[in-house]
């Protein structure tokens, strides 16, 4: 099986800045594009960034110019950093990863636990 573990999220001011991570682990033979995504209360889950492994990205109107994703194919890790966090990025930050586990089966998406991100204002 594949696991994904995030890391980084926490409480900081509005202004400020933070670093998501997620690693990803078990059986994996190939792994595709990686992404974020958030989910605020009481609303749907969004798209945040995502990056195909030749490093191509595409990002949510809301975070582009703010927020930065980036990812090391050997490590198996991905990141987004966020600056100039407003109370509106206050979420779960859930990491995701489209995966090959073996050369006989389709990829399919494997998705972390979730990390909170907490915006003061």
């Amino acid at each position: 099986q594949v696991q994904l573990v995030e890391s980084g999220g926490g409480l900081v001011q509005a202004g400020g800045s933070l670093r998501l991570s997620c690693v990803a682990s078990g059986r994996i033979f190939s792994i595709n594009a990686m992404a974020w995504y958030r989910q605020a209360p009481g609303k749907q889950r969004e798209l945040v960034a995502s990056i195909t492994s030749g490093g191509s990205t595409v990002y949510a109107d809301s975070v582009k110019g703010r927020f930065t994703i980036s990812r090391d194919n050997a490590k198996k890790m991905v990141y987004l950093q966020m600056n100039s966090l407003s109370a509106e990025d206050t979420a779960v930050y859930y990491c995701s990863a489209n995966v090959r586990v073996s050369d006989y089966f389709p990829p399919r998406d494997f998705w972390g636990q979730g990390t909170q991100v907490t915006v003061s204002s």
